[in-house]
């Protein structure tokens, strides 16, 4: 009965004053905000219970037409996943968790040769998909194409700049966690290598992280000087090594690198734990035979099929002017490159 006599009140159809109630883009700004007006001032309240039957009813009922997410990202492949284990493992945390939840993933290439973002706005309408999952970019602050701003948008990591819903790994509690963990094996003077972009993609976490751990548990910012290196290169690793002299190396790097820095220490003649631990925080440590923190891309690929799909429900598309960030804690890998408790 409030619905109809908001609507009587400001010459509307119940239709609209609904929709507008539920902040739908598809109702003018201008509407929505006379329909909010005219509610407040009968001192409408929305029923949550009824609120969120409705909102099951329209989930399961539009599942058939609309239940579809657009896969999207800034690389200049189609499909980055199938060239990238770290992007595979969220993808397939993706695909099954919107499988469970009654989606499919419809992958689009965004990048696509002659591909405009308005003519790709308008193969998203023509298909019916309001939500994008977006792996994000190679490169750092990525502007979000703004002929899509019209969409619910979940990303992945840092590099698009664009204020948006994203889940990303935890790198400041990462590395405090794998601090904590070579301080019970008995490492008192730990150095930091860190990758470049490794620290530009995740905002300097890193590097906060341990610094504040050292000056909080050792008394001191930093016992070693911090190694920035673009690539695990011999020749400055080990000058830096032998003359700060820690007793666990912290790497922080693209899990492509890792091998390198093994090697080095290897042909150097440094015995790895005997002279020195190593523990890595890095996307992938399969095969490495190193100790540390791995990011779970599963947990991150399904944590954002659930954003979104939450975005979807509550009507919360466009550019949020609250962004929401979801961060999923890396996992403990044992390895041989540290000595036990």
């Amino acid at each position: 009965m409030s619905v109809r006599r908001i609507a009587a009140s400001i010459g509307v159809s119940p239709a609209t004053v609904s929709m507008a109630l539920q902040n739908d883009p598809k109702i003018p700004i201008a509407t929505r905000r006379k329909v909010q007006k005219a509610a407040d001032k009968i001192g409408y309240r929305r029923d949550a219970k009824i609120a969120e039957l409705m909102s099951h009813l329209r989930h399961h009922r539009d599942r058939r037409a609309r239940g579809c997410f657009g896969v999207i990202s800034f690389y200049d492949t189609p499909r980055p996943w199938d060239h990238s284990l770290h992007l595979a493992r969220m993808f397939d945390g993706m695909n099954e968790r919107a499988d469970a939840l009654g989606y499919r993933l419809d992958p689009l290439w965004l990048r696509a040769p002659d591909m405009t973002p308005r003519r790709f706005r308008g193969i998203l309408d023509a298909r019916g998909i309001e939500g994008l999952l977006c792996f994000g970019s190679p490169q750092i602050d990525e502007e979000f194409p703004s002929e899509l701003d019209h969409f619910a948008i979940v990303c992945q990591g840092l590099s698009v700049r664009t204020p948006l819903h994203r889940v990303i790994n935890h790198a400041y509690a990462d590395t405090r966690e794998v601090l904590n963990q070579v301080r019970q094996r008995g490492y008192r003077r730990p150095g930091l290598v860190l990758g470049h972009y490794e620290d530009e993609r995740g905002e300097q976490a890193n590097l906060s992280a341990y610094l504040g751990w050292c000056e909080h548990e050792l008394g001191t910012p930093s016992p070693v000087p911090v190694l920035r290196l673009n690539q695990i290169e011999p020749k400055p690793l080990l000058t830096w090594f032998r003359a700060h002299k820690p007793d666990v190396l912290i790497v922080v790097h693209h899990y492509h690198m890792l091998p390198q820095l093994s090697r080095a220490l290897q042909i150097a003649g440094v015995r790895v734990p005997l002279d020195v631990g190593i523990a890595a925080v890095s996307q992938i440590l399969q095969d490495t035979g190193l100790a540390g923190l791995e990011e779970n891309q599963r947990l991150m690929g399904a944590w954002a099929v659930e954003l979104l799909t939450a975005r979807i429900m509550n009507r919360d598309l466009g550019i949020p002017a609250h962004p929401r960030i979801e961060t999923v804690k890396s996992r403990w890998i044992d390895g041989p490159s540290l000595r036990a408790k």
